[in-house]
């Protein structure tokens, strides 16, 4: 079920009615609720992946039960490895099987023994990779005392599949969203409020902007061989647009729907296209997971501790996990290479964390300073975009080959200005409300009334305009 579809748009205000006033005498019935919508939910996508589900909750559920009851620090590690072991043999079946056995055979081929390989046409379940980082926060967690197993299966349950972020995030640690599900909730009119003026913005971002600039880039990558340099470029800048709009226009949704149910998730977006550096974006971008690397794989590995050798070491495999995470292809492993390069300089400068507040914080416009570094951020995001979205290697590599040919210099011959009207629009108010935690949490709120509901009916417009065909969400595939 999308969240840009029409059975999402019946589904959503159903259970939010059951929730408010039918369930809402007690929490413990509203959480009932929320399990039921939740696996509803996941079930219209392939209800067959629903054991897998299933499994993983109650593996982490029951493990996490045994770490405390079990009396030596033998026995907790036994059940501590075998949930991470599971978990992530399930995740690298799943995911990552035919991408180890052919490049095992592209390696041998190239010694020059020839092999056959035994592939799986499987389909990723969706969400698995976000349920399972859940599952896997939570134990973690448990083996390092920081808190104690849950023994109500239900709000467990609720925890790992609660539906707004069951497929593509934020990735929630217990110890934010398990307090939230274990106590009662009352209606919060301005909370709700402000979950649908969310909503809104991330609709905004997925149908008008996403999909809108996905057309386009998949036009000019599906054909760059015969494209200009200059149309390469525009690709580019297209896919940089969709990729967040299409995520963070997800993200966005999932916190204003949570919102409407009195759960606050964790921000997963804070205009990162306005950083200053590539450390400044990686704070600011799928917020969840960085944050999560950097507590459960950067950290223990020794973090920024040790000398410069090992501070290296740790940057680059958090970035590599990181690219590889998000699917079995060697395009998302140089990606997160890319992404470490870019970060060594200031690892090594020590100017990593130079960039902690918002850009230009309580000024309309920022310095030349911060333009030139939101630029030079911003063109090497868009070049380390291109072997993400690629095909393949050899793609990525022919598609940068082809925006350093002559025609470079030439105009595009793909330039639709109403999309550039819109990705106008669309920056501007994210620069104007970028002190907030969305765009539009504050914005206009110094207008008269009927000027900001306008707006608001302008925004439902568009998103009429451009709803066409349901668009799946670029992260679902990870």
């Amino acid at each position: 079920m999308l969240f840009n579809s029409l059975n999402f748009c019946l589904f959503l205000p159903l259970v939010f009615f059951l929730y408010w006033f039918v369930t809402h005498k007690s929490y413990k019935h509203q959480n009932i609720l929320l399990l039921v919508a939740s696996y509803f939910f996941y079930a219209c996508w392939d209800y067959r992946f629903m054991f897998l589900l299933f499994f993983s909750t109650f593996l982490d559920y029951f493990t996490g039960l045994k770490m405390q009851e079990v009396s030596t620090k033998n026995q907790k590690k036994f059940w501590f490895w075998l949930s991470i072991a599971i978990n992530l043999g399930f995740l690298g079946f799943f995911k990552y099987y035919n991408f180890f056995v052919t490049s095992f055979a592209e390696s041998l081929a190239y010694l020059g023994f020839h092999v056959e390989v035994w592939t799986l046409q499987i389909i990723l379940p969706v969400g698995i990779s976000f349920y399972t980082f859940h599952g896997l926060s939570y134990v973690i967690d448990i083996y390092n005392e920081k808190i104690t197993p849950e023994r109500n299966f239900i709000d467990y349950a609720v925890f790992v599949s609660f539906f707004p972020l069951l497929v593509a995030g934020p990735i929630e640690r217990a110890t934010h969203l398990l307090p939230q599900i274990q106590r009662s909730r009352k209606f919060n009119y301005y909370q709700a409020v402000d979950g649908l003026r969310q909503i809104l913005w991330g609709m905004f971002k997925k149908v008008v902007i996403a999909d809108n600039c996905a057309e386009y880039a998949n036009i000019i990558f599906n054909d760059a061989a015969h494209q200009s340099g200059s149309n390469l470029v525009v690709g580019a800048l297209f896919f940089t647009f969709q990729i967040y709009g299409d995520f963070s226009g997800y993200s966005d949704i999932a916190l204003g729907t949570a919102r409407l149910f009195g759960i606050e998730l964790l921000q997963n977006f804070s205009f990162p296209y306005f950083s200053r550096d590539i450390a400044e974006f990686w704070r600011r971008w799928h917020i969840s997971l960085s944050s999560w690397f950097r507590d459960y794989l950067y950290i223990p590995l020794g973090g920024s501790k040790g000398g410069t050798w090992m501070k290296v070491r740790n940057t680059f495999i958090i970035f590599l996990v990181s690219g590889f995470w998000h699917g079995a292809n060697w395009t998302f492993v140089v990606w997160g290479f890319l992404n470490a390069l870019y970060f060594l300089p200031l690892l090594l400068t020590k100017s990593n964390r130079n960039h902690l507040g918002i850009v230009a914080a309580g000024s309309v416009l920022p310095s030349m300073r911060d333009v030139f570094r939101i630029g030079l951020t911003f063109s090497l995001t868009v070049f380390a975009w291109i072997f993400f979205r690629a095909n393949s290697l050899t793609d990525a590599l022919e598609y940068v080959s082809g925006i350093c040919k002559p025609s470079l210099l030439s105009l595009p011959t793909i330039l639709p200005y109403s999309i550039f009207g819109l990705l106008f629009f669309f920056i501007l108010v994210e620069w104007l409300g970028r002190e907030n935690q969305y765009a539009l949490q504050r914005f206009g709120f110094k207008w008269p009334k009927p000027v900001r509901l306008s707006f608001y009916y302008g925004l439902l417009f568009l998103i009429f305009i451009f709803m066409g065909k349901e668009q799946v969400f670029i992260y679902f595939q990870f």
